[in-house]
């Protein structure tokens, strides 16, 4: 590939909260961090690994809406 990698589509303000809060959990929480460290590892770009990452942690919080509950580190 010859070009830049691009995130683009859906609401931007969103988007920009995600990306942020997901740079953070890559660094603090343990479970992203070794999600985003195995799709590294298969050779995925960074930033294509970081919204895998961000769509993961979307439904994890539409789970934990759903299910009326706490986040629980298991």
């Amino acid at each position: 590939m010859k070009y830049w990698r691009r995130i683009k589509g859906g609401r931007a303000r969103i988007r920009t909260a995600l990306y942020m809060t997901m740079l953070g959990a890559i660094q603090c929480n343990p479970i992203m961090k070794k999600f985003y460290k195995k799709l590294v590892g298969q050779g995925k770009h960074k930033k294509v690994a970081l919204t895998a990452c961000m769509r993961k942690m979307v439904t994890i919080l539409n789970a934990m809406v759903r299910g009326n509950c706490e986040w629980q580190a298991n």
